[in-house]
């Protein structure tokens, strides 16, 4: 059974490790205490915690995209037709290149709120600490 620390489950839930431990406290999030009397999360039970925590982002709007992430732009680099733009969602960092009319149309600068909204049927899984090339173990 996998199980983390209070620190490890602040940094995967993007808070910090007073948020969590406040959350135990008050019975939100489980947590037991192992052998050296430190509070461990259950990896299934946090989990399930992280998921009750995503925002819908029920705005009246329907898409087919599932994977939105809410941030602060944090650069914008313009040239003659097209954008960079920097967004900062949590402890992640998402890019987009788009036109220059669109970034312009939608008023990207440093410091707006946006979202990332990102559909993909290509998406690289990777396990933190694991050193695997397919077909070899």
């Amino acid at each position: 059974m996998t199980t983390f620390r209070i620190s490890e489950a602040a940094a995967l839930l993007g808070v910090s490790s007073d948020t969590v431990r406040r959350w135990v406290d008050a019975g939100r999030l489980g947590a037991e205490r192992d052998e050296q009397g430190h509070r461990r999360v259950n990896g299934a039970d946090l989990a399930a915690f992280a998921r009750s925590q995503i925002e819908t982002g029920d705005d009246g709007g329907r898409s087919s995209a599932r994977n939105r992430f809410r941030g602060i732009v944090t650069e914008v680099i313009r040239d003659a037709v097209m954008a960079q733009v920097e967004i900062a969602a949590g402890p992640f960092r998402v890019v987009s290149l788009m036109s220059r009319q669109a970034a312009d149309e939608l008023g990207l600068e440093v410091g707006v709120v946006a979202v990332a909204v990102i559909k993909s049927t290509n998406v690289v899984v990777e396990i933190p600490g694991h050193e695997r090339v397919a077909g070899h173990v």
